[in-house]
Order: C-alpha cells, then structure tokens, then sequence
C-alpha cells in the first residue's frame, strides 16, 4: 500500500493557543532555539496501487473539503510518504 501525506496548518492570522503554549514549555525544558510554534494536524492516507497525479489531485480535493476547515485552516502540503518514492 503506499500512502499520501496531507498537512494542515492554522492561517496566519488565526490565533494557535497549543502552539503557544509548546512555545512557551521549551525554553523551560532547555529549548532556547525556537522563537515560535504552530500547531497543525498531519493526515495519513493509504491507497491501494500507485500514487498518480490524479489520486494527489484526489487527495488534495478531500483535504481541502473534508480534512480541514477552510474558514481557519490551509493545507500546506499533499505529498507522496517518504518511504513510497
């Protein structure tokens, strides 16, 4: 089976009160190099053949219609698993 990956990020301009609270745990914990976090949702999708053009084309349909929320969300990226190239 191979799979495609599906990320999903809240807009910029939406606040990201997990991010912020990840962001504000890591300097505590020792983390001094990062200045911000987001937190966004990743998605697994296995197919069952190989991974086409149209079935990323698929993929980037449902994720823009069912897997996120348009009105607060982007999908930043519809990729191919690492493992499947």
């Amino acid at each position: 089976m191979a799979r495609v990956i599906v990320d999903v990020m809240p807009k910029p301009e939406i606040l990201d009160p997990q991010g912020k609270a990840v962001a504000g745990a890591l300097p505590r914990l020792g983390f001094t190099q990062f200045a911000s976090v987001r937190q966004g949702k990743r998605f697994e999708l296995e197919i069952e053949g190989e991974v086409t053009e149209d079935v990323l084309a698929a993929a980037r349909s449902a994720a823009e219609q069912v897997l996120s929320n348009p009105i607060i969300e982007d999908v930043v990226a519809v990729t191919v698993a690492e493992d499947e190239k």
